[in-house]
């Protein structure tokens, strides 16, 4: 068999389909209806997380969603991280200390003035040691990540990943 054999039943188009990124989401609930089941174990109302997680989403820092969402910046942050985004204010170094006050070896005022943080910061860091996001709810967040602020949206989600003209010169 030669290559033109192989050939044969190939047929070639000029045009091309117009593919975008796949989003699959099985309901039709808002964001706060989708977080309303985690309403016990979220550190505040899921309108409220809601209106946090669209504002971070949006590309809003975790200090200003907090303000959009009338919450402190620590509540977002606690809201987000069970929502399994992965915010720690603590840096690898400040993390060993921490772990080194939870396990009694260091006074907290020791282990905050180690670890170079303030008290927020450092409460914030012990909450994320302590705790685990809420089994389920990740899916709520990363959702609404994949979706984006406009669902309709005609930006292109992988337009950082590719090369411009003016990238080769």
């Amino acid at each position: 068999m030669g290559l033109s054999d192989l050939a044969a039943d190939l047929t070639v188009t000029t045009e091309q389909r117009e593919r975008g990124v796949a989003v699959v989401d099985g309901t039709d609930a808002s964001l706060a209806e989708r977080l309303t089941p985690f309403a016990d174990e979220l550190p505040c109302d899921p309108s409220t997380a809601a209106t946090l997680v669209e504002a971070y989403v949006e590309g809003a820092s975790v200090g200003r969603a907090a303000a959009l969402a009338s919450v402190s910046g620590t509540t977002a942050a606690k809201t987000l991280f069970l929502l399994g985004e992965p915010v720690n204010p603590l840096t690898p170094t400040a993390r060993r200390v921490l772990d080194d006050w939870l396990s009694g070896e260091l006074s907290r005022t020791e282990a905050e003035t180690l670890a170079g943080v303030g008290r927020a910061e450092f409460a914030l860091g012990a909450y994320v040691a302590t705790h685990e996001p809420i089994p389920g709810a990740e899916g709520v967040l990363a959702d609404a990540l994949a979706r984006g602020s406009d669902e309709n949206s005609t930006v292109d989600p992988l337009a950082d990943a590719r090369s411009g003209v003016d990238d080769w010169l």
